[in-house]
């Protein structure tokens, strides 16, 4: 079986698939067959699912046995509505069956399954299964995303706290894609004297994707 990390924020437009896509480089540069799989996607038009076709494209160039998989396969629950998957799906209900088989499906192609959350961690999916729920049903390792503009430690702390609440390990990253200008005043002085381990990115991608191999 595959490695399945678990790649979550701590809010919608953090950066999700941007890392996963900088950690699926990483991956085939340290000589692993990376895959991608987001369960869920909201948003979508056309069937077009935006975040499913970054994943699916890089997945393919990084990784030729994937050569046959589509963005269903990709995404295979996908909704029009741009909100929490438990509202954009109305009265749908998530078919689990069908997002099990098509992540196996594959992860029989890859050594490294990254799998892409929606939103941040108490996103609901249905009314007593919220985003939080899927890395133990995934058995997956947890990667939390941070970013790093100003006011991020406090949801930061709040997720980790819903993380070690519910015993859920992980790592900590913080995305700096998009870096604040602010960051190294307002926010890294306090990872850096908390005591809370943490990696930053892209910087680290290389170490980070290491620990995440071998936690």
């Amino acid at each position: 079986m595959a490695i399945r990390i678990f790649v979550t924020a701590t809010n919608t437009d953090v950066g999700k698939t941007y890392t996963t896509l900088g950690l699926m480089e990483e991956a085939a540069r340290q000589g692993f067959r990376p895959g991608a799989f987001k369960p869920i996607e909201t948003g979508v038009e056309n069937q077009k699912p935006s975040d499913g076709t970054l994943l699916l494209e890089t997945m393919k160039r990084l990784n030729p046995q994937m050569k046959d998989i589509d963005t269903k396969s990709v995404v295979p629950s996908q909704f029009t509505l741009p909100a929490a998957p438990y509202v954009a799906k109305g009265e749908e209900s998530i078919d689990w069956e069908n997002i099990d088989s098509n992540m196996r499906e594959i992860e029989k192609r890859c050594d490294i399954l990254f799998i892409e959350g929606a939103g941040g961690l108490m996103v609901p999916i249905e009314k007593d299964c919220f985003m939080i729920d899927l890395p133990r049903r995934f058995d997956a390792h947890t990667l939390l995303l941070s970013p790093s503009r100003l006011g991020s430690i406090n949801d930061t702390l709040l997720s980790m706290e819903a993380l070690l609440m519910r015993k859920i390990p992980f790592d900590l990253a913080i995305n700096l894609f998009e870096e604040s200008d602010s960051f190294a005043e307002t926010t890294l002085p306090f990872y850096e004297k908390s005591g809370i381990p943490f990696s930053l990115l892209p910087k680290d991608s290389s170490a980070l994707l290491e620990k995440l191999v071998s936690s």
